[in-house]
């Protein structure tokens, strides 16, 4: 087994498969690959031809890795560094779901559900809408390149199949959940509040005209003054989604500025 591993050529392709392993967690984390019906195949080629660019210029050292039980080891390691890296991705994207759960709920459309191909659940309807604008956002804003470029860095700061622990990522991650949830009503803080006035002018309604049945009136109202307030409000929202998206990367940095001897422990 000793003699496969020292091949020539052997560790250009065990660096390969190592990046292709902490790109596919990251990936598999993230609905940028979901929102587009790409067959499987098609996805395995493009992680191994991003592997393999990233692999010879930006992985670094590569590991000595002398069997097989060292080699499923940085497996492991590396799906870790994957998973954390796409939790964060992951979390920008939820800030808009959480956003449009608030709205569906003021609304009235909590009760409808429509099929989301992101996330391969029911959902409600404003919920899948602004998460399918949400990857559309992601590509406006460059965050497929930005993407890129924290993969490339991450292999800098933690070269594939070297050590790496978990034990100081909580804080930014955790950080970076509390500032996800006030963006995320910031994203529907306009509808909210609308719909909030809504209630209002329908309970000063009610209280004038007490034969009329405003839990029937007030259903279409409050969907059509919503969506109204929505499709004004989508061209102003710009500036959070940016902050959202931010967000990702400023947990990144915290990631990967986090002290060496943080990374230097025992497999």
């Amino acid at each position: 087994m000793s003699e496969l591993f020292s091949a020539p050529g052997m560790p250009w392709v065990t660096n390969v498969l190592l990046v292709a392993t902490r790109l596919s967690a990251l990936l598999l984390m993230t609905p940028v690959l979901h929102a587009v019906p790409l067959p499987p195949t098609v996805r395995l080629v493009l992680v191994l031809a991003l592997s393999a660019a990233l692999a010879m210029p930006l992985a670094g050292a590569t590991a000595a890795i002398a069997d097989l039980g060292g080699l499923l080891d940085a497996f492991v390691r590396e799906l870790a560094i994957g998973a954390t890296l796409g939790l964060g991705v992951l979390m920008a994207f939820s800030g808009f779901g959480l956003a449009g759960r608030l709205i569906d709920v003021q609304v009235g459309f909590g009760i409808a559900q429509v099929f989301d191909p992101l996330t391969r659940t029911q959902v409600p309807v404003v919920t899948s809408a602004l998460s399918l604008a949400s990857v559309v956002f992601f590509f406006l804003v460059n965050g497929h390149h930005a993407l890129l470029r924290g993969v490339a860095f991450s292999l800098n700061r933690f070269p594939a199949g070297q050590p790496w622990s978990l034990q100081d990522v909580a804080g930014p991650v955790l950080q970076q959940a509390a500032g996800l949830f006030t963006l995320g009503f910031a994203l529907a803080a306009p509808i909210v509040l609308c719909l909030l006035l809504v209630e209002f002018a329908l309970g000063v309604v009610a209280r004038n005209l007490p034969q009329a049945n405003m839990f029937v009136l007030g259903i279409p109202v409050k969907v059509v003054a919503g969506l109204l307030v929505l499709s004004f409000w989508a061209g102003g929202m710009g500036e959070i989604t940016s902050r959202i998206f931010g967000d990702v990367y400023v947990t990144w940095g915290r990631l990967f500025e986090l002290p060496a001897a943080a990374h230097e422990g025992g497999r």
